[in-house]
């Protein structure tokens, strides 16, 4: 408690964020915009090709749809507000302000993680067990995995969000981050914070770590499986359906175990900036493209979109 004011609440932080970079704020505003603009673009033009092309309503799709729609989201709790405060000099946001973003922030972040386990159980059914895949992977299993997904992800971040916001801030409050995200806020409490770090770094395990362990187990069944396959060509397009998955996966769950699988909060530096630029910018924008780009019936059905689109406009 030393060097702390008890006798202050902090009604209000102060994201520091970029602010020492002075004027380049203005082109990181430009960067950051463009970049929004085409994560929201991207992850509307996955939703609505996965929606208008009937080829594309498998569980599967199904699945990169909902993804999409949670990354749309999970930058929308973020980007907008980054934006709004490299243009202002004024950069503080409300304790309650704070709270809900990190509540929203963890709850699709969450999400997303157990989403792409998910994605990763699909194509363990659809390569080993390809004849009863329409009898597994069902409707009712699909819409109860997504169900399970969120609400499960969004019930962590509640608890998650409580073992933060329970905790005292009399000051300073200034947040070493440019968004409200656990480990700087929690540097800024004034009393312990030993226990409740370890219940989030538990947590953050539980969150992380059993679903990338899933999906390893799923691709160890996946690999041994294609091995068993006699052609060069059938073997070549199994492992290309999973390129694209195997991808996203590596990337979220890398730069989500860079920053979440420690301990304590105090390891937390300036670096981690750039590192959250990459889970909360890179990867929202990596999802659609690695599956629009490495898809070949993602690019078929997005030609055959505009196609009918373009042949509406003439005909009007």
């Amino acid at each position: 408690m030393q060097g702390f004011n008890t006798t202050t609440v902090v009604t209000h932080f102060v994201l520091v964020g970029f602010s020492s970079l002075g004027e380049l704020q203005l082109l990181l505003f430009a960067i950051f915009l463009l970049l929004y603009l085409t994560i929201l673009v991207a992850n509307v033009t996955i939703m609505a090709v996965i929606r208008f092309s009937r080829t594309l309503h498998s569980p599967m799709y199904g699945f990169l749809f909902i993804l999409s729609f949670s990354e749309f989201c999970y930058t929308l709790v973020i980007i907008p507000q980054l934006l709004a405060h490299l243009l202002s000099a004024t950069k503080t946001i409300s304790f309650v302000a704070c709270a809900t973003q990190l509540f929203f922030f963890l709850g699709f972040a969450c999400t997303n993680c157990f989403l792409i386990a998910v994605m990763g159980y699909d194509r363990y059914v659809a390569i080993c067990h390809p004849l009863r895949y329409t009898l597994i992977m069902n409707k009712r299993l699909g819409l109860g995995l997504v169900s399970l997904s969120g609400v499960t992800g969004f019930f962590i971040a509640l608890v998650a969000t409580n073992l933060i916001c329970d905790m005292p801030f009399c000051g300073p409050n200034k947040v070493n981050h440019y968004f409200c995200d656990m480990a700087p806020v929690i540097k800024l409490a004034c009393t312990d914070t030993q226990v409740k770090e370890l219940a989030l770094f538990s947590l953050s395990i539980l969150v992380i770590m059993v679903p990338f362990l899933l999906i390893l187990i799923s691709y160890g069944f996946i690999v041994n499986t294609i091995l068993k396959i006699p052609s060069a060509e059938g073997k070549r397009k199994a492992f290309a359906t999973c390129v694209s998955h195997l991808t996203v996966v590596f990337v979220h769950y890398g730069c989500a175990s860079i920053i979440y699988l420690r301990p304590k909060s105090k390891s937390a530096s300036d670096k981690d900036q750039l590192v959250a630029v990459s889970y909360t910018v890179v990867t929202p924008l990596l999802n659609p493209l690695v599956y629009s780009l490495r898809n070949q019936e993602v690019k078929s059905a997005l030609k055959r979109v505009l196609t009918m689109s373009k042949a509406t406009k003439m005909s009007q």
